[in-house]
């Protein structure tokens, strides 16, 4: 957090570009970054690109013990349509504002569009903590931080401080 990168608008992957092997090599370091720190998942910008690309998705992840899994997803110039303006808030935290963590409110259902590695389209509905993870994500995106969503700054704080009885995690993400 801090680093100005993280507040740009991240740029489009030309369709054409997709198999290069500069765009295959930023989605394999992407993957090995996100599985090496157990994330749920990681956007171009928080590695240094500016390219419009996110992962995510892990069957158990040890900072999220209580969330189901999310299938591991490639997606490139997401687009996110929210299928309902109902919001919930939960926990959120971030590999690029660490040791924090804080209630943010994202839609609870959602479709989502783009493209994968190999230049196919993928449409999908989700809702729960895979539509929460495509949010957070593709908020990197747009410049985004999550704090920068936190609606009430008492659920907002060092992940120690807030959850002293656990190793990494609150309750639910």
């Amino acid at each position: 957090m801090g680093d100005p990168r993280l507040l740009e608008i991240a740029n489009p992957i030309s369709l054409d570009l997709i198999a290069s092997q500069e765009v295959q090599l930023l989605i394999d370091d992407l993957l090995d970054t996100m599985y090496t720190v157990n994330g749920a998942g990681l956007a171009a910008p928080q590695i240094g690109v500016n390219k419009q690309l996110v992962v995510f998705g892990f069957d158990k992840n040890p900072r999220y013990p209580l969330a189901e899994g999310v299938p591991e997803t490639i997606l490139i110039n997401p687009v996110i349509t929210p299928l309902s303006d109902v919001q919930e808030e939960d926990w959120e935290g971030c590999l690029s504002v660490p040791g924090i963590r804080g209630k943010v409110p994202r839609y609870i259902k959602i479709r989502y569009q783009g493209y994968d590695r190999d230049g196919q389209p993928i449409d999908r509905t989700v809702e729960g903590f895979h539509a929460r993870v495509v949010q957070h994500e593709c908020d990197h995106l747009i410049g985004k931080l999550y704090p920068m969503r936190v609606k009430d700054f008492s659920n907002f704080g060092f992940t120690e401080v807030l959850f002293p009885n656990l190793q990494d995690s609150p309750p639910a993400e």
